[in-house]
């Protein structure tokens, strides 16, 4: 494992810096990283996708476990780093992992295949919510995901109803998966420190989530939370859908649980979205 001295000097020799817009914070921490691995799960042979290595200490760490690694850089400098390092070892995908409908990229997609695969890797903090959401509503060979986060998204991932974090993405983890809190870490395991604290999550997927559509049903929660604070009387008239008798016209999307809205979804929302609204 890299210590946050080799880190720098990776760096340094190649005359380059942190790129804060990219959010490259590097974990040095060896007891965060083992504990990574560990709630992955990761035995020899599996296959593990990784998204923003950044001078590979992860990557290093997963190589060493036994995993086969498509890591995913979007930086030129960190991924020539990588390259240095561990060549043929793992297979590097330069570029964004996310196209412009904010889904997996088919390049990634294409080298994983129809095997299983797991996310394990330090997310980016601004590819983490549509990435992981992706992985869980589209990517049914994602068995599981172990991603290091910004905190407050964590707590979006695993509010539950009536929670001021409680939204979309924690209705869809709920859904189509579980999800556990593994770790908080703090901002001084990085170099350098961001001004947030991070956590790392273990979402496994559920893929008897019986859901038949699952994107529309995103779609469908995307809407009906637009408007949180509204009662949903108000919200589905807005939608021209017809308030169910069964459901109390006053309540706010925030009072729903994932399945009361998964049961409204099939009642009323499936055919509104089919006709395009």
């Amino acid at each position: 494992m890299q210590t946050i001295t080799e880190i720098r000097a990776l760096l340094e020799a190649r005359g380059i810096r942190p790129k804060h817009r990219l959010g490259q914070n590097f974990l040095h921490d060896h007891n965060q990283l083992k504990r990574i691995v560990e709630a992955a799960g990761v035995v020899d042979g599996d296959l593990v996708l990784e998204v923003g290595p950044g001078t590979g200490t992860l990557t290093e760490t997963l190589v060493d476990a036994g995993a086969e690694v498509v890591c995913v850089e979007l930086d030129e400098d960190m991924s020539a780093i990588v390259e240095s390092r561990l060549g043929t070892r793992v297979t590097l995908v330069r570029g964004d992992c996310l196209d412009r409908r904010r889904h997996l990229s088919s390049e990634i997609l294409e080298i994983l295949g129809r095997r299983p695969f797991r996310l394990v890797a330090n997310l980016p903090y601004q590819a983490a919510t549509p990435l992981m959401m992706d992985l869980l509503l589209r990517r049914p060979t994602c068995r599981g995901q172990v991603a290091l986060i910004q905190k407050e998204v964590a707590d979006r991932l695993a509010s539950g109803p009536g929670g001021r974090e409680y939204g979309p993405i924690s209705i869809l983890t709920s859904i189509f998966g579980s999800i556990d809190r593994v770790a908080t870490v703090p901002a001084g395991c990085f170099w350098p420190a961001p001004k947030v604290v991070s956590a790392v999550v273990s979402i496994t997927s559920r893929p008897e989530h019986g859901v038949e559509e699952p994107e529309r049903f995103a779609d469908f929660v995307g809407e009906i939370f637009r408007t949180r604070r509204k009662q949903l009387g108000a919200t589905l008239n807005r939608l021209k859908i017809p308030v169910p008798t069964d459901l109390e016209s006053s309540r706010r999307p925030e009072s729903m649980s994932p399945q009361e809205l998964l049961r409204l979804f099939r009642d009323v929302g499936s055919p509104m979205v089919r006709s395009g609204r």
